[in-house]
């Protein structure tokens, strides 16, 4: 079915708003920690899109799993790290510190891509990276005054956005190779099922309460696998600016939610250090819309 770009719109802000939920989210565990906190919303995850994409593909699925090619499982592998380092993380220190280190991932992206691919940046780009490596470098030498653990789950998150550049960059590599074009849905589902084996025999024995199970299985549904779906989709109607714009609403978000349901305020570093990174962000994407828009023009 065809969808308007405001509807795309609407949508890719629910997609923010479900991203958004995992930090507050963990805050409610009663029982599970660390590697069974990861374990278990991978686990769901890996079952929700498992069931939705039998669904839409049928048994032909299973075949596409075992011929799937390298740059697919390459690509699960990166995705497997996002899954496994970003709960690791929230567990280790504040859901501001987390989401701001991932913001990073438009930034890291853009400079694998200069390079790995030899493309060449704007000038504004280059002063997005340094204003955003900026902020980060402040959060972390607050966190060094603040202990030890903080600090190494800022060094854990900083695995989501090393590893999204490397998945972004694997791709467009091969796209100018020339290569069929990634399945893109199948390398997320392979990332979930490496991420929950890979972390159930670090997570026993399992601890979980009933609610948090609960809890967790709602995370690998609404805030993972549903919005993975959704972005496939909405990839077809927006550009990539507007949807790295759009996304770094789960920032604000999630740090407003982790802020109202969990008492989590941010510290004066996150808050700085995020007003850097994300000043960073937007002027880059918002360059870089105009200048798309006055080549159209043209």
């Amino acid at each position: 079915m065809a969808m308007t770009h405001r509807k795309a719109v609407v949508l890719m802000l629910l997609v923010t708003l479900m991203w958004s939920s995992a930090g507050v989210v963990t805050r409610q565990l009663e029982a599970a920690r660390s590697f069974e906190v990861t374990f278990w919303r991978s686990a769901f995850n890996a079952l929700s899109l498992l069931a939705a994409l039998l669904v839409l593909r049928g048994p032909a699925l299973w075949g596409q799993v075992l011929r799937a090619p390298r740059k697919v499982w390459a690509s699960g592998l990166c995705w497997a790290v996002m899954y496994t380092a970003f709960m690791l993380a929230l567990t280790m220190t504040s859901v501001a510190n987390v989401l701001v280190t991932m913001a990073l991932g438009p930034l890291l992206t853009a400079l694998f891509a200069r390079i790995f691919l030899h493309h060449r940046l704007p000038a504004r780009t280059w002063l997005a990276i340094a204003l955003g490596s900026a902020g980060i470098a402040w959060m972390f030498a607050h966190e060094m005054q603040g202990g030890p653990g903080s600090l190494a789950g800022m060094g854990v998150a900083l695995g989501v956005p090393l590893a999204a550049a490397c998945n972004w960059t694997l791709l467009q590599h091969d796209s100018r190779a020339g290569g069929e074009r990634s399945d893109m849905l199948l390398a997320v589902l392979l990332g979930a099922l490496v991420s929950a084996l890979l972390t159930l025999p670090l997570a026993w024995p399992l601890q979980a309460s009933a609610h948090d199970v609960g809890l967790l299985a709602g995370l690998g549904l609404f805030q993972l696998a549903l919005p993975c779906l959704l972005v496939v989709r909405l990839s077809q109607v927006l550009s990539g600016p507007e949807l790295a714009l759009l996304g770094l609403l789960e920032v604000l978000f999630g740090v407003l939610w982790a802020w109202l349901g969990a008492g989590e305020a941010p510290s004066t570093a996150a808050l700085s250090g995020g007003a850097m990174v994300l000043t960073a962000l937007v002027g880059n994407e918002l360059l870089g819309l105009r200048r798309s828009g006055v080549s159209r023009r043209e």
